[in-house]
């Protein structure tokens, strides 16, 4: 998969802007959609969403392109420092990615993110997303992240493992395939 730098940073953006707008949705439509609705009124999600002037976010409202602009930079950056080097260095501790399958080394890296990842990102979540206007509590912080954490890994896992990974993975491969093969047709 990546082979240099380069790579690692554009593989990333890839996951993370297809996993940013992935978890938006989830979190408007699937967790909160029914509250939302219920509070304004409306019959639908967006339609509640605009009702409320946007989605609560540091204790105010903002437009749902400000809230995925957000996270993406804090998971684009989390990503890049922490999350890929940490989980590829978890699977190199279980598995010798030069004797492993590379379906199974590339599933333990997936694990590895996510289990590094779900966490880190609900925390920054639970910050983000914490009731202000009824005062700051660290039980409540912790309460919440603790929540997100148990409804986010579930379909962290599963969408990452199943979906998310194998598209990015596919199409990866078919752009950085075109480089290398230009590369090896030039050095003929």
């Amino acid at each position: 998969m990546p082979r240099n730098q380069f790579e690692r940073m554009m593989f990333a953006l890839m996951t993370v802007i297809i996993t940013v707008h992935a978890y938006v949705f989830y979190s408007l439509y699937v967790v909160n959609g029914s509250t939302l609705m219920s509070v304004t009124g409306e019959s639908s999600v967006l339609g509640a969403v605009n009702a409320m002037g946007g989605v609560y976010m540091l204790g105010r409202n903002l437009p749902i392109w400000a809230v995925v602009i957000i996270e993406f930079i804090l998971a684009y950056t989390l990503e890049i420092t922490v999350g890929s080097p940490m989980s590829f260095k978890l699977a190199c501790k279980v598995f010798d990615p030069r004797e492993t399958h590379p379906v199974l080394f590339e599933t333990a890296i997936i694990c590895a993110t996510v289990g590094i990842m779900c966490p880190a990102m609900s925390f920054l979540a639970a910050f983000l997303y914490y009731p202000y206007y009824a005062g700051f509590n660290i039980f409540t912080f912790l309460a919440n992240w603790i929540k997100l954490v148990c409804f986010n890994f579930p379909f962290a896992f599963f969408s990452q493992l199943f979906f998310i990974q194998p598209l990015i993975r596919t199409c990866f491969k078919a752009v950085f395939r075109r480089k290398a093969e230009t590369a090896q047709a030039v050095k003929a």
